[in-house]
């Protein structure tokens, strides 16, 4: 049997007690976005185009197997920068402060959020396992749609960074909007120099370049 099959349907799923996670409000957590480029965001804007490559995004394909704009949105953070660094620039390794106008903000959040936890041995029990975190991501996605039918109380996922260490990493679903404070409690272009000293510390631990 495959460690990262096919998910089992969401009638499956919802036989399986959910493993959540609560953050309360006031919980730090930390975004690198890019204000330019084919997806140009904003510190506290989901993302309703999907789905991309990327690993989570629970929206639906249109007949073509691409993305289109709907209602399903998601927002990529984590606890920690060093984390937020290195799931961003995994593909190319190296910490690109210019290209595409990218900017750091760490936000408190407003109100409580509800996750499925997927670091731990749920998600060997609901027919997958830690493959979940860095096998196929088309089949990631297959999974993130089955679990967002099958918890509609669910906000998000807490999942392990692959590219940290397994240290925890958040994405955000479009129910936890209302969960987003008004203001960032830091946010500054990526290129700032007051993010000198730390990007070159986390490009340093992680053995990213920087640029």
């Amino acid at each position: 049997m495959s460690k990262f099959p096919e998910p089992p349907g969401v009638e499956a799923l919802c036989q399986i007690v959910a493993e959540t996670l609560e953050l309360p409000a006031g919980t730090p957590l930390a975004r690198i976005y890019f204000s330019a480029g084919p997806y140009p965001s904003y510190w506290n804007r989901f993302r309703h185009v999907g789905p991309t490559a990327a690993r989570w995004d629970h929206h639906l394909p249109n007949s073509s197997d691409g993305p289109t704009e709907q209602d399903r949105a998601v927002l990529y953070c984590a606890p920690e920068v060093d984390t937020c660094a290195a799931e961003v620039y995994q593909a190319t390794r190296r910490i690109d402060r210019i290209r595409d106008a990218p900017a750091l903000t760490v936000f408190a959040l407003h109100a409580p959020v509800t996750l499925l936890d997927l670091r731990g041995a749920f998600a060997t029990r609901i027919g997958a396992s830690t493959a979940i975190h860095s096998g196929p991501r088309s089949r990631a996605r297959a999974w993130a749609r089955q679990l967002y039918e099958a918890y509609p109380d669910v906000q998000g996922f807490q999942y392990g960074s692959s590219m940290n260490g397994h240290a925890p990493a958040i994405v955000l679903n479009e129910r936890a909007q209302g969960a987003l404070p008004k203001e960032p409690q830091f946010h500054r272009a990526l290129n700032d120099d007051m993010l000198v000293d730390v990007l070159q510390q986390i490009a340093l631990r992680l053995s990213y370049g920087l640029r």
